[in-house]
């Protein structure tokens, strides 16, 4: 509040040392006879008194200067007729006030009138003067921050200090009056302020005070430390240990200053540790300077750097803020920008065994997986192509501006090379598969750091994104900190899990956040909430892994460029077993290779008969269950030998675990055998793992009337074979589904049944057109069933399987037991294609399966996705009617055909 000229008002005088300057609110008690006249003045609306100091009982009894105040609050006593209980008066300071002419007190307990001027508060303090007083200001805030007990005031204190920070020119002198008015100072001092009436007087003199409150608080509390100590004469043994660091702080002060001499001093106990912390706390800001001194002149992050710097300077140390900069300051200079970060060499990329060196680790890592290699050769071969072009234009660009400069033209500036975008690669396959491993490999070949971001279970967007620094603990999100740890702006970051993310709720949407960081056309100028800098992503090499497909959002999985891994054959199996897993595990268990060995059938049996998965993890698993259990026996037999032999014979079959077998037949004094067999057989495995898992099925599968064998997916992207399997019993015509069906394979289980009716005259089922099948000559129902029924299954796949179990029920007709199917129908007898037809194709193979029915459609598939070792081993029919499935499940002279369905294709 502004207000100019002068006026009239009641003088209301404040007992000393009470002083009320503008902003600020005071209660002071005050008789009968004064609160009856002022309850006179509460008539008028806008009642305003002038608060007037009252000098001291020494000083001059003229005073000059007060504040206009409004009447806030008037409180009665409760027992209003006691004499003692005065009325408690709340006034409220609105603007500094002058008199003419100094005026003189005669009483107390009156309001004389008088007349008053206003003093203005217009006008703009310097800037300098502004500066020095927010500076006095936040020193003497952050101290009284530290000393005070309560938590509650320290945040009152903390939340002043940043209004103090931002205040602008305008609104410092009104802030210096808040300020004055909740320091507690001396009453000079706050005569002297409420005298200022010139708006630079006023912020100067606040200045002052500020200054000198700070060094009153400071003295205070050493007096406060020391009197404490003086007075804990019960611990005497902690007095001493004070009063000798007290003297190594003084005698280390003395040897830190120019004049002092004398060496040993100041260089042991506690106080040199604290030393030592602020000499690196101020080690670790020069080097903070540095880093963002070496940023690019004119480039974002520098600008950033360079603003959030002078914050921290102007902060108090001690302070909450202080320490959020700092943390945000650390993050952004070990960014790897780049002014800071190193990419592949070009001469790595120009050695012309390159390719070479990369293909051999990637055949080094993993066997098989062509399709993978093939386009990561491809990237790699484009990435040397562009460094061997960047080389030869830069050569050129030299040339030129040498050419330019010999002819006095200026010469244009270089253009800089964008180098290659890294692929989005999308690893899909089952557990267990070497899609995680495959990154690392990846890494390797290319020279790059790997980094792994697990992405299973993310349900919050700042995770990806990272928190804003409005938040308490907040902090830049995975895909910065990978970037932090691999100190390169080109690492490989393989995203585990991506189709395990979550997806929309209160907390964000992760994978739409993933969306920005995995377009190439985006991810150059990527923005994490923390951060709040572009940061290029685009020379990053992603690989994201999942099992499955299905979960991931579309817009995402446009993104990426799919790669599938269906599986490993058992022959892939065979050569990983003994290239990888049996070498890992016998070091692993404290044995080494000439102790222990797997023949190839007793590898392949484990794979076939215990661990029949598309991944290999499983096996590993058996493996080291095999090389434990033989583990144990080397270990009880070197136990056993070491009784009978002594310690010599005992270091000579150490050295060498085979040295036994030629001592056939002996035996010790405990009757154990000398023999060691390190070489384990497929008989041997039945002890060691127990009853194969598979032997029951292989025998359960049998060619039986209505029951066939199709071809399926699993969830987690593996595949196998699944019975269909059907009977009839008596009803009243109807299809009875079960199996735990979705409502597509229902409708399959629909569509079969109706065609088989449709053509059960063609079929030898019937004797007639027109008759059904299920009510000639009996009425009865037929129950289609699937089995592992707490699996859900659905899908348009199993048309073909379902149309052969319900022809060979009424038929009478089987199937043989080593031909599986795969295929959706129409009404019209047409087969059209499926999905998954490598995974189908392996776990049959898998489940040793010799002839697959598959649709004409997917023969393509077949041929580009079926290893050659597995299409030799398997025989595939492909069809593209009914028919033609029936005549290959069934064979051409089974079922009673009485006239051959021809099917017209039309060539328009």
């Amino acid at each position: 509040m502004t207000v100019m000229g002068s006026s009239k008002l009641p003088v209301l005088l404040l007992p000393h040392p009470l002083i009320l300057l503008p902003t600020a609110r005071l209660t002071l008690p005050i008789s009968r006879s004064l609160a009856d006249a002022i309850l006179s003045l509460l008539d008028d609306s806008d009642a305003v008194l002038a608060a007037i100091p009252l000098p001291a009982p020494d000083s001059p009894s003229e005073v000059t200067y007060g504040t206009a105040a409004r009447i806030a609050r008037l409180v009665r006593p409760r027992n209003q007729s006691s004499p003692t209980q005065p009325y408690l008066l709340s006034l409220h300071g609105v603007e500094r006030i002058r008199f003419p002419s100094p005026i003189q007190i005669v009483q107390l307990d009156t309001l004389p009138v008088q007349n008053v001027v206003y003093s203005s508060s217009d006008g703009i303090p310097s800037r300098d003067t502004v500066e020095a007083f927010k500076h006095a200001a936040l020193v003497l805030l952050d101290r009284l921050a530290k000393d005070s007990l309560q938590p509650q005031r320290k945040d009152d204190w903390l939340r002043v200090a940043a209004i103090v920070e931002d205040i602008s020119e305008q609104r410092a002198a009104w802030m210096a009056d808040v300020l004055v008015a909740a320091v507690s100072s001396q009453y000079p001092d706050r005569l002297a302020f409420l005298a200022a009436t010139d708006v630079e007087d006023r912020l100067r003199r606040a200045t002052e005070l500020f200054v000198k409150q700070s060094s009153i608080q400071e003295v205070s509390k050493k007096i406060a430390s020391a009197v404490d100590e003086s007075f804990s004469r019960q611990q005497k043994e902690y007095f001493l240990r004070q009063q000798l660091a007290a003297i190594q702080r003084e005698l280390h002060s003395l040897q830190s200053s120019p004049a002092s001499v004398g060496p040993g001093f100041g260089t042991g106990g506690a106080t040199s540790e604290l030393d030592d912390d602020d000499q690196a706390d101020a080690d670790d800001l020069a080097d903070l300077r540095r880093k963002i001194e070496a940023l690019n002149v004119n480039s974002e992050e520098r600008k950033v750097g360079v603003r959030e710097w002078r914050r921290l300077k102007r902060i108090p140390q001690g302070s909450v803020e202080n320490g959020v900069i700092r943390s945000y300051l650390e993050w952004l200079t070990s960014m790897p920008w780049p002014s800071n970060s190193t990419t592949t060499p070009p001469d790595v990329l120009k050695d012309p065994s390159f390719l070479t060196r990369a293909r051999a680790q990637l055949d080094a890592d993993h066997y098989g997986l062509d399709q993978i290699k093939r386009r990561l050769m491809e990237y790699l071969a484009v990435v040397r192509l562009r460094a061997v072009a960047d080389t030869t234009q830069t050569q050129a660009q030299g040339d030129t501006l040498s050419t330019d400069a010999s002819l006095g033209v200026t010469p244009a500036p270089p253009k800089k090379s964008k180098g290659v975008k890294g692929p989005i690669l999308l690893f899909v396959g089952p557990p267990g598969t070497g899609k995680t491993s495959l990154g690392q490999s990846i890494a390797k070949a290319l020279g790059r750091p790997f980094q792994r971001i697990s992405l299973g279970g993310v349900r919050d967007e700042a995770e990806i994104r990272g928190h804003r620094r409005t938040y308490v603990a907040s902090g830049p999100g995975s895909i910065v900190q990978a970037l932090r740890k691999a100190g390169r702006n080109d690492p490989v970051i393989l995203l585990d899990e991506v189709d395990k993310v979550g997806h929309s709720n209160f907390h964000g949407d992760p994978a739409a956040a993933l969306l920005e960081v995995l377009d190439p056309e985006q991810n150059h100028s990527f923005n994490d909430h923390y951060i709040n800098v572009p940061v290029d992503l685009s020379q990053v090499l992603f690989i994201c892994t999942s099992n499955t497909l299905d979960t991931i959002s579309a817009p995402l999985l446009d993104r990426c460029e799919v790669v599938e891994l269906s599986g490993y054959t058992y022959d892939e199996k065979l050569h990983i077993a003994k290239r990888f897993l049996l070498p890992k595990q016998i070091n692993a268990n404290g044995l080494s290779d000439s102790q222990l060995t797997l023949t190839d059938d007793a590898l392949l049996h484990v794979a076939t008969m215990y661990t029949r998965e598309a991944g290999v993890r499983s096996l590993e698993r058996a493996i080291g269950a095999v090389v434990r259990f033989k583990a144990v026996e080397w270990a009880e037999w070197l136990d056993k030998g070491n009784g009978a032999a002594g310690g010599e014979g005992n270091a000579k079959r150490n050295e060498n675990g085979n040295e036994n077998e030629k001592q056939d037949g002996n035996t010790n004094e405990n009757g154990v055998g000398n023999e060691w067999r390190a070489t384990v057989e497929p008989h041997e495995l039945e002890k060691i793992l127990g009853i194969p898992r598979w032997d029951g099925e292989e025998r359960d599968r049998e060619e039986k009337r209505g029951v066939v064998y199709g071809l399926v997916v699993t969830g987690m992207g593996e595949g196998g074979i699944l019975p269909v399997e059907s009977i009839a019993l008596p009803g009243t015509g109807r299809l009875k589904l079960t199996g735990s069906l979705g409502d597509v394979i229902k409708e399959s289980g629909e569509i079969a049944l109706s065609w088989v009716k449709t053509h059960a005259f063609e079929l030898g089922i019937t004797a007639g057109r027109g008759v059904d099948p299920l009510k000639v000559p009996d009425v009865i129902d037929v129950h289609l069933h699937l089995p592992a029924g707490a699996q859900k299954k659905d899908g348009p796949s199993a048309g073909i399987a379902m149309i052969c179990a319900f022809v060979s029920l009424l038929s009478g007709a089987c199937v043989p037991k080593d031909i599986a199917m795969t295929g959706e129908i129409t009404l019209r007898g047409r087969v059209t294609p499926v999905g998954g037809i490598r995974m189908k194709v392996l776990g049959a193979h898998r489940a040793q399966i010799r002839k697959v029915i598959l649709p004409w459609a997917n023969r393509k598939d077949v041929e580009h996705d079926v290893a050659l070792e597995v299409r030799r081993e398997m025989q595939f029919f492909f069809v593209r009617t009914i028919d033609e499935a029936l005549q290959a499940a069934f064979g051409r002279g089974a079922l009673g055909w009485r006239k051959e369905t021809v099917l017209l294709e039309s060539r328009l």
